[in-house]
């Protein structure tokens, strides 16, 4: 099973939701929720200081034994010399034992080493991919073999809408 996770920032709070599903899926098997009351200040470059609190106490409602990997919204690495964004960092807090791929909308400077553009569908704009803990070219096969004839696979966009719903 997977897990695919996404934060959504309000005013007062922040939302964390995770799909669960299967590379095949269109449809999530199962959606989880958390609501953050204290969330951290936005650092400029420190972004994941304030998010992967969020995500970790998520992940307290799912078996991680039974997840082959996460998807995070965003990236793994923040530079080309692989220091760690996001995803890198959650793979660190879960001792390295589940891969975390980073699916983003947008590229990082200096990062085309270590986020790999694919395009899905007929879009002409990139997601960006980058994974740790497992194989480069496998993430990125998975990643487009999601459901979905659009850029973004369908998993994602439900997660998406599931996020920003009040």
């Amino acid at each position: 099973m997977l897990l695919a996770i996404d934060v959504h920032y309000k005013a007062t709070y922040a939302k964390t939701v995770g799909v669960l599903f299967h590379w095949e899926n269109e449809n999530p098997l199962r959606i989880i929720t958390d609501i953050i009351n204290d969330v951290a200040d936005y650092e400029p470059g420190q972004f994941y200081k304030r998010e992967l609190p969020c995500i970790l106490e998520l992940l307290e409602q799912v078996n991680l034994k039974s997840i082959k990997a996460i998807i995070v919204d965003g990236h793994v690495y923040a530079n080309n010399n692989k220091t760690y964004g996001l995803g890198g960092h959650l793979w660190k807090a879960l001792d390295q034992k589940i891969p975390v791929i980073g699916i983003a909308k947008k590229p990082f400077h200096n990062t085309e080493q270590v986020s790999i553009p694919i395009y899905r569908g007929k879009s002409q704009n990139p997601l960006y991919v980058s994974c740790i803990g497992m194989d480069e070219q496998e993430a990125l096969t998975k990643v487009q073999l999601l459901h979905g004839d659009y850029r973004i696979p369908t998993i994602l966009k439900v997660l998406d809408q599931h996020t920003k719903m009040n």
